[in-house]
């Protein structure tokens, strides 16, 4: 599991895993890391982690979040990076961190042209999520992960295609508006909120929106990203 320690003044004053998903960062109590520094905005930043990898996320901050020197919005991690939000460090530890194609296609869903189109991943939405990439190990040959999978679009132009999910993770939605990601684990399928504006909400399951953690899947579940329905079924 990855690591980050958080550095003040050259001294590492917290260490602690990415056990969750997403790990906001800011000045404010109600964030997973408290950093108490008027350079620091209340909610100042995220860390999004998938399966091996994870990227930071800078929340529209103030002082901007730094990677390596660099000023960032949204970018990739990889072990041994720096983030620097305010006067602290946050060092990226995760040896397991890997960066290929092991991603599926982006699909781009839009509703007023021909409906569907794949692409490659990393030219399709914006390049944070490029070189996220994981495998998943498992011997488990009768779990549901390891049976085929697909998605039918149910509305817009497209209306009946379908997309089978052979890889680790398959990105869906429209960039700009919404894009989200269906992650293939040993245990089954997992629907993960990746990027958005405020007013479009969450991808949705059954007409609920999923919270921040993995939303697992279920055989004839009905999801809804980017204002376009589709089907999830198992064969």
């Amino acid at each position: 599991m990855a690591t980050i320690q958080i550095i003040f003044n050259g001294d590492v004053i917290q260490e602690r895993e990415l056990a969750k998903e997403i790990v906001t960062i800011g000045r404010k109590s109600d964030n997973d890391i408290q950093l108490d520094n008027l350079a620091v905005s209340g909610h100042h930043a995220k860390i999004l982690t998938v399966l091996n990898d994870s990227f930071i996320e800078d929340m529209n901050s103030t002082n901007g979040t730094y990677l390596n020197g660099s000023l960032v919005n949204k970018k990739p991690l990889t072990h041994h990076d720096v983030i620097k939000i305010g006067k602290h460090e946050i060092k990226y530890i995760n040896e397991n961190a890997q960066a290929g194609d092991a991603f599926g296609k982006t699909m781009i869903i839009n509703p007023d042209s021909d409906g569907m189109q794949e692409t490659e991943g990393s030219a399709a939405i914006d390049q944070s999520v490029s070189r996220l990439a994981a495998e998943i190990a498992s011997s488990d040959k009768g779990s549901i992960a390891q049976k085929q999978a697909k998605i039918r679009l149910t509305s817009g132009a497209n209306t009946g295609k379908e997309l089978s999910l052979t890889k680790v993770l398959t990105t869906l939605g429209k960039p700009g508006t919404q894009v989200a990601a269906i992650t293939r684990r040993p245990t089954g399928y997992f629907l993960i909120y990746i990027d958005g504006g405020d007013s479009t909400g969450r991808p949705k399951v059954n007409n609920e929106e999923i919270g921040s953690a993995a939303h697992e899947l279920k055989n004839s579940d009905e999801i809804e990203v980017a204002g376009v329905k589709m089907c999830f079924f198992i064969e």
